[in-house]
């Protein structure tokens, strides 16, 4: 038996993976242990957790993998400091001691880090960061052969790579080097409209289809961002002129006063009102990424003549770019890595170890290799029975699944708002129906209801529905499966009801709650939806509850949106589901075989202090 351990840590997300024989058998985020949203720490529990799932302990390990290569990452920071000096003393003074002091001595750091779990025996690798990220998307792909897009902010030096993963090995063909970032000047907008960089990048995305596609002042924006911030070549190659931006050597990432003379606008404070204009600059800096991703893919496919793509970086999360580039038909398939981000590097720097360090033979899965991206913590009903002991709760447990999916169901229908917590956790950013917040997708009130009154967070953000995997097409113009939730296609024309809607001078709210299909909670402004496809073997508990929903309703589709509340991560123990579920207006929880209701449980104090802080 070979065990390969994967880390990432120490910027944000930070992750932990394990490999049994190049099976991969569990990945987790920190953040869903520590309740620390975004912990960038070094990934303890994670760790714990992995070992824990596969029976291992520390000195059972092959060799240990982290996620990108410390010394390159100093290097490009030393080089950008030069280069734009006597800018950025400032953030040069910040962060060049901690490189010296810790990062530098990265290998001694982790192996300090890594002696609270026994005796350290095996190497410890460090692959390039845009190579890990390129592993998580190729190795688990149900392709044999595929070209590898891998965009993000930054790594090392790389930005975008453009690969080829051919059996076992990955080729590294094309790089696009720091400062010019798509992912970075989306995250500079994502900053100039009042979202956090790093976490806000899909607010910007839910915010641009209230953009004016026909306003004279998008295509402004749009004209102004591609002749004054970035120039954009035929490849998908970028240049950005950082004569606009901070983020090389500075503490924020735009010069607001050259932006705001060049767009009319100022930065928006965060949590201030969303005016049109920051919509249409939304929309505008949507279209300029979508294009370039386009571009780049498109160069891919030139450069590697394969007819299948595999995506990953935190800018293959962005879904709506994700299912233009799959309409396009430059490929014939698309996988992209349900952890794109930088928690998924942890997964990636274990394959890279184990399929090129260890040079092991590959076997390609009809599916994927990631288990539905079912990779977390499993509960049982006795954990689950620790949680009403511990707080009193009130229950009804149901011997027979199918009842307990009868009467979920039957909630559901009454319009009630239900969290599910069922089996392993997900790794990545998405709840895929193991730690859901579920309602009915035909109610007009429930995503005002999910956004105001259970998730506490803005009113305009979409939520996502979960269909059947055999009854997608009847739904949505998507042609093939969405198991995680990562493309976007429109809702089926027949199912929409087409008029002129509500016009751009009226408000956000007026805008967002008007029907427009005949599932108007999962229906966008711009008639599209984030799909997921639910698969009866990834899934079977879900599958089987869409399916009784179905039977009783004539539609095998629901809301799902994370088991979370705003500013918190996605929950991990049953612990965790019973407090949001009692800070919130939740209605009902399932965990496991075990149904509560809001109504019935005792007035706990204290449970939930501080649950609705915002981030």
């Amino acid at each position: 038996m070979n065990a390969v351990l994967g880390i990432s840590a120490y910027y944000h997300d930070s992750a932990a993976a394990l490999l049994i024989d190049g099976n991969i058998i569990a990945a987790a985020q920190e953040e869903r242990f520590t309740r620390i949203k975004h912990d960038a720490s070094f990934p303890h529990h994670a760790i714990e957790y992995v070992l824990h799932e596969g029976g291992l302990k520390l000195e059972d390990l092959e060799v240990i993998v982290f996620y990108e290569k410390p010394f390159l990452k100093f290097e490009r920071l030393l080089e950008t400091y030069h280069a734009f000096a006597p800018k950025g003393l400032k953030s040069f003074i910040s962060a060049i001691p901690v490189w010296i002091k810790e990062k530098l001595f990265m290998k001694k750091m982790l192996k300090d880090e890594l002696s609270d779990f026994g005796k350290l025996s095996c190497p410890i690798w460090f692959p390039e960061h845009h190579l890990s990220h390129a592993a998580s998307a190729f190795y688990p792909s149900p392709f044999d052969k595929a070209a590898i897009l891998t965009i993000d902010g930054v790594g090392e030096w790389a930005t975008s790579t453009i690969g080829l993963g051919s059996g076992n090995q990955i080729e590294i063909l094309k790089e696009l080097h720091f400062p010019h970032s798509l992912g970075l000047l989306y995250s500079a907008f994502t900053y100039y409209t009042g979202f956090r960089v790093n976490s806000g990048e899909y607010k910007l995305m839910g915010l641009a289809p209230y953009g004016d596609e026909k306003s004279p002042q998008t295509q402004e924006f749009k004209n102004k961002i591609l002749q004054f911030l970035v120039d954009v070549r035929e490849d998908g190659s970028i240049i950005l002129n950082m004569e606009y931006f901070e983020f090389a050597t500075g503490l924020k990432m735009t010069k607001n006063k050259k932006w705001e003379a060049l767009f009319g606008l100022p930065p928006r404070l965060p949590e201030s009102e969303l005016s049109q204009d920051y919509m249409n600059l939304a929309l505008a800096i949507q279209q300029v990424t979508e294009d370039v991703v386009l571009r780049m893919a498109k160069h891919a496919s030139e450069i590697t003549d394969c007819k299948k793509l595999v995506l990953a970086g935190g800018v293959a999360l962005n879904c709506v770019a994700n299912g233009k580039l799959l309409k396009s038909g430059l490929f014939e398939d698309i996988w992209i890595q349900p952890a794109a981000g930088d928690a998924g590097g942890a997964l990636g720097a274990a394959l890279a170890g184990w399929y090129i360090g260890m040079n092991k033979s590959r076997t390609v899965e009809k599916n994927d290799s990631m288990h539905g991206a079912m990779l977390g913590p499993e509960f049982s009903n006795k954990d689950i029975t620790r949680t009403i002991t511990k707080y009193g709760a009130d229950f009804e447990f149901y011997n027979d699944f199918e009842n307990l999916c009868t009467q979920t169901a039957d909630l559901l229908s009454q319009g009630k708002v239900v969290g599910w917590f069922q089996g392993r956790m997900e790794f990545g950013p998405r709840a895929l129906g193991n730690r859901s917040i579920l309602g009915d997708a035909r109610n007009p009130d429930m995503q005002r209801k999910l956004n105001l009154k259970i998730k506490y967070r803005e009113g305009f953000r979409p939520f996502a529905p979960i269909v059947t995997e055999d009854k997608v097409s009847d739904y949505f113009e998507l042609i093939k499966s969405s198991p995680y939730m990562l493309m976007v296609a429109p809702v089926k024309k027949t199912r929409c009801i087409v008029d002129n809607g509500p016009d751009s001078d009226k408000t956000m709210l007026q805008r967002l709650y008007h029907l427009r299909s005949d599932i108007p909670a999962v229906t966008h402004i711009d008639y599209s939806a984030r799909i997921q496809t639910v698969h009866y073997k990834t899934n079977t508990r879900l599958y089987k509850l869409l399916k009784t929903f179905g039977e009783k309703n004539g539609y095998e589709v629901l809301v799902n949106t994370s088991f979370n509340v705003r500013g918190e991560p996605i929950v991990c123990t049953p612990d965790d589901a019973f407090r949001c579920f009692m800070s919130t207006e939740m209605d009902y929880l399932v965990m496991g075989d075990y149904l509560f209701s809001k109504e019935k449980q005792p007035k706990i104090a204290g449970i939930i202090k501080g649950a609705k802080n915002l981030d």
